[in-house]
């Protein structure tokens, strides 16, 4: 939903109002409110306050009253992401035939996937306002770079196998350092960049992988290059994760082997062209993983020797290209969905006097 408010504002230069429960990062143009109650008193109220041209509702949660209210003054209704048509949980008033009349105020009702589209027809939706489009893009997670600091590294690094560890915590150190000196006996110009999941950490691991591990280490931080003899180059700003990841052909996400799950959106490596390598511990970001995971798009790893395994079979470009492109695919899934979405707002929006 940022991401259709977002084309809706920058392309069309309308007002959004978006109404959700959760905590959103402040988006310029777009108007953050939690929903009313569903009550007609306080529905009556929120739309006479906010007075929209048009209401758009994801997923399938169904607020009669609200829905009520808005066909007495004739407000188109679409609903999009379509999954299955419900009630709020605490919802405690219910009367036969209360979903077949919410439901009969949505104009159109663009649902994920023929399954969902039997849910609403079956709950009660009119045939002609259901239609199977499929699922909606994501905000954009493609992180910016400086294209001549890429530029000049990917000259640098020309011909070496690279692989990048973007938030790495203590706890998983000693499986990475394991991993990458296995690798190293078969891809000697192997060259791991590593972020660590806390900035105040690189000096210290840097130090580390130097006296204890014997590797050759650069630190970026220090203004150093990671030059043909260094093994590990140390990176630790956060606003250069989209360099690392188009410089990297292969991303192990940090926190989601022995942590609690991983710092950064298995998607931004995805959208950059990274093949990804995850622990078992996917965190808030399980749904993301969940999607990468049903288009074989990952490879997920069990233990320290599985790490291992995983980053030799694929420093063969060939397989990390594969896995790459099969997470592209998805990252990159349903801008035709959007942009569908945005030619119907558009034409009701035209139509209104």
């Amino acid at each position: 939903m940022l991401a259709l408010a977002h084309r809706l504002i920058e392309e069309d230069g309308v007002a959004v109002l978006l109404t959700c429960p959760l905590e959103l990062p402040a988006r310029k143009g777009v108007i953050h409110q939690p929903p009313p109650s569903d009550t007609p008193t306080e529905s009556r109220a929120f739309l006479d306050h906010w007075r929209p041209e048009i209401i758009v509702l994801a997923g399938g949660e169904l607020r009669p009253a609200v829905l009520h209210e808005a066909g007495e003054r004739k407000l188109p209704v679409l609903l999009v992401n379509g999954r299955a048509p419900v009630f709020q949980r605490d919802r405690d008033v219910w009367y036969p035939g209360l979903m077949r009349s919410a439901l009969s105020r949505l104009s159109h009702i663009c649902t994920m996937d023929e399954a969902s589209a039997r849910l609403f027809r079956k709950a009660g939706a009119a045939l002609s306002s259901v239609a199977v489009t499929g699922r909606m893009e994501e905000e954009s997670v493609a992180l910016p770079c400086l294209e001549a600091e890429r530029a000049a590294l990917a000259k640098l690094l020309a011909g070496r196998p690279v692989w990048f560890v973007a938030g790495l915590p203590k706890i998983e150190e000693e499986a990475v350092i394991h991993a990458h000196c296995a690798a190293m006996q078969h891809s000697h110009r192997l060259l791991l960049i590593v972020m660590p999941e806390e900035i105040g950490q690189a000096e210290a691991l840097a130090k580390r992988l130097e006296d204890r591990e014997d590797l050759v280490v650069a630190q970026r931080m220090r203004e150093e290059e990671p030059d043909a003899a260094v093994e590990v180059f140390v990176v630790d700003n956060p606003a250069e994760y989209g360099l690392w990841y188009r410089l990297a052909p292969v991303t192990f996400l940090g926190g989601s082997l022995a942590g609690t799950g991983p710092i950064r959106n298995p998607m931004e490596a995805a959208a950059l062209g990274s093949a990804i390598m995850h622990g078992t511990r996917t965190g808030r970001y399980g749904p993301a993983f969940g999607r990468l995971g049903a288009a074989r798009a990952t490879r997920a790893v069990a233990s320290t020797n599985d790490l291992g395994d995983a980053l030799g079979d694929l420093l063969a470009p060939d397989r990390a290209a594969r896995l790459a492109q099969a997470a592209w695919a998805v990252a990159s899934d349903g801008a035709e969905v959007t942009e569908g979405i945005l030619v119907r707002i558009r034409a009701i929006m035209d139509a209104r006097p």
